[in-house]
């Protein structure tokens, strides 16, 4: 982004439409993507959403025109929500067939995925290379795993409903909520933990993105290790246990006054909250009042807007009161989850 605003010349109020462009295009395919798979299969779908993705990039680390990085971030978020609804419905359906849970693990992988590709990015913009450059060599090492990997995609999906739409029944519009909250915690840590740590801690600004490192480590090491823990002690566990460490970890940053305790409170929300939407993907799997792609979709749309909304929602509260107020109250959301998890993850096939 930074290379694309200079490129465009592009103003604060432009960035931030830019960044909302990206964002609308993933909720504009995230409801629809359970009906494509169910259509096509996973395989095409990733595929598609493959290729989608390379030249969207392609042309976002060239173009200069902004009407040109507005279709193509659409482009490019449509097609990452894309793939990232067909790879939850894979990974319920294997998931399923190999009867434990494997979905932390799934998750865990894409986060790593994450880590390693932005690391990559920046070494090779540091060592001279120019953005399209760095992107095409992110791009063509993509192509080598789907080349390699790509057949060993399910040829097909969960049966889908006659039409694209479809009305969310009550028990996935409440995971949908339970999403929702999780990933309004994640993003206030994305957007609002730097912040903190400079406003509220006089941290240096050099060292603020520390807080968000430490919370996606941890993170990324917890989904690694879910499958293990939500095998040993079972959905339920994880996710009242998961609450509960993650309301005490933002507790422990937002009171006590050093930076090292907000560091070690990011950390501990990381842990905490790492493992829930992998449990809710296996939930909505579970459930039989809609069919398992059609559900999928719409948890996930719902959950998404945690992201997109919670930040703004954060950065209103904290206008009216202060930044630790807001931290502390996206965290105690997670109270719902505590209450809902007994029931949520009782075992039905009704």
């Amino acid at each position: 982004m930074p290379y694309a605003r200079e490129r465009a010349g592009i103003a604060d109020a432009q960035l931030g439409l830019l960044l909302l462009c990206l964002g609308c295009g993933s909720m504009v395919m995230m409801p629809l993507a359970g009906w494509v798979v169910s259509r096509i299969g996973c395989r095409r779908t990733i595929f598609l959403a493959a290729g989608a993705v390379a030249l969207s990039l392609a042309f976002l680390a060239s173009v200069s025109s902004f009407a040109a990085l507005v279709a193509f971030l659409l482009l490019f978020g449509a097609a990452v929500g894309t793939a990232d609804v067909t790879m939850n419905i894979q990974g319920v359906i294997v998931e399923r067939a190999c009867g434990r849970s494997m979905m932390s693990g799934f998750h865990g992988l894409f986060s790593l995925g994450c880590i390693l590709s932005a690391a990559s990015l920046s070494a090779l913009l540091w060592l001279g290379a120019s953005p399209l450059q760095a992107v095409c060599g992110l791009l063509l090492a993509g192509a080598l795993v789907l080349a390699i990997h790509g057949n060993a995609l399910l040829p097909y999906g969960e049966g889908g409903a006659s039409s694209p739409f479809i009305r969310p029944s009550p028990e996935v519009l409440l995971l949908g909520g339970l999403c929702f909250i999780a990933f309004l915690v994640e993003g206030a840590l994305l957007d609002w933990s730097a912040v903190f740590l400079v406003t509220a801690r006089d941290v240096d600004k050099a060292q603020a993105g520390l807080g968000y490192a430490f919370f996606s480590l941890t993170m990324a090491a917890g989904r690694l290790c879910g499958d293990r823990i939500v095998n040993r002690l079972g959905e339920c566990s994880v996710l009242v246990a998961g609450s509960l460490l993650a309301i005490a970890g933002m507790a422990l940053a937002v009171l006590l006054p050093h930076w090292y305790f907000a560091l070690l409170g990011f950390v501990l929300v990381g842990a905490g909250i790492s493992n829930m939407v992998p449990v809710f993907c296996t939930l909505a799997g579970r459930q039989r009042r809609m069919p398992v792609g059609m559900a999928i979709a719409a948890m996930t749309g719902i959950g998404y807007l945690g992201i997109l909304l919670g930040p703004a929602l954060i950065g209103g509260v904290a206008h009216l009161a202060n930044l630790s107020l807001a931290l502390a109250g996206s965290a105690g959301l997670l109270l719902i989850v505590v209450v809902c998890a007994p029931w949520m993850t009782r075992r039905r096939t009704a």
